[in-house]
């Protein structure tokens, strides 16, 4: 696995200002020399003024190729140097910068950036099919890993990103009435962060830091959201009776502990039936209760 390292380069203004110093003089020099030459036609052999001549075009040439090394990085931007196929280091530093002009520099940028994926259709632990898609908050670490270790950093981080999506989806059922079992929709943060870890696990070979993995999006298939949402409801009638029944027995009891307590009424069992059946009836029923006056006796 290929490991980053820092890269120290050039000041890109001194070598700016060396360099066109050096090309001025080189510039001036091959003047001289031609001039000298000029004058000098008419007397004789000028021999002597080709090789300072032929000199000072290869130095023009080699000044052409250092003028190749120059290059910038932006805030966040970070520019790996190869050498005729050798890592040689990464630029992390922003700023104008001179290199071996022999590099080739590959730039890559460090900041955060996100994407949604797309909309999947993967069954959960129970086998319904759910519609399922997130968002990838992500950034490069590790230019090295990122450029040497895998084919493509972004489509990498892509594929594996929908990968883990659907492995996620297939570990937890979309939704459970169980207590203390995980679910896509009621446990959503404890979900995200297993996203995230999944994903991070599968993009630390790429140099790639997973800053935040969230869910965007999460529907039952259409083909079954029409079942699926009357099955919620049902639940939902029969969660919702069942606290309304311990409720009214709570009520009904707590009645009937202060009437014996108080000494308000002495009932025996038949007529504690009675109440609370008549107790539950209205504690119970969806519509207001129809009072209806005794004028006799429960017996009669």
């Amino acid at each position: 696995m290929s490991k980053e390292f820092v890269r120290r380069t050039s000041s890109g203004w001194v070598a700016l200002v060396l360099l066109v110093l050096a090309t001025i003089a080189d510039g001036t020099a091959i003047e001289v020399f031609i001039h000298r030459a000029a004058l000098a036609h008419g007397d004789g052999p000028v021999l002597w003024l080709v090789v300072p001549l032929v000199a000072a075009g290869l130095v023009l040439a080699l000044l052409i190729v250092l003028w190749c090394g120059f290059f910038t990085l932006q805030p966040n931007e970070a520019a790996v140097l190869l050498l005729f196929g050798q890592y040689k280091g990464t630029v992390r530093q922003q700023g104008f910068h001179w290199a071996n002009p022999f590099y080739t520099k590959s730039k890559i940028s460090l900041r955060t950036r996100n994407f949604n994926t797309d909309t999947l259709k993967v069954n959960d632990k129970r086998g319904n099919p759910v519609d399922i898609a997130a968002v990838v908050v992500w950034r490069v670490d590790d230019t090295a890993q990122a450029s040497f270790d895998v084919d493509d950093y972004r489509d990498y981080v892509h594929v594996q990103s929908e990968s883990a999506l659907r492995h996620l989806a297939s570990a937890y059922p979309y939704d459970t009435s169980a207590d203390g079992e995980l679910s896509l929709r009621g446990s959503m943060d404890e979900v995200s962060h297993g996203l995230q870890q999944q994903l991070q696990e599968r993009l630390t070979k790429a140099g790639v830091v997973v800053e935040e993995a969230r869910l965007s999006h999460l529907a039952y298939a259409a083909e079954i959201a029409g079942a699926m949402l009357r099955r919620q409801q049902a639940e939902a009638i029969v969660e919702a009776r069942m606290r309304i029944v311990d409720g009214a027995v709570g009520m009904v009891e707590i009645a009937l502990e202060r009437l014996e307590r108080g000494k308000t009424v002495e009932l025996d069992n038949e007529r504690k039936a009675a109440m609370v059946s008549n107790l539950l009836v209205v504690l119970c029923g969806e519509q207001a209760a129809q009072p209806v006056v005794n004028t006799g006796t429960l017996y009669s």
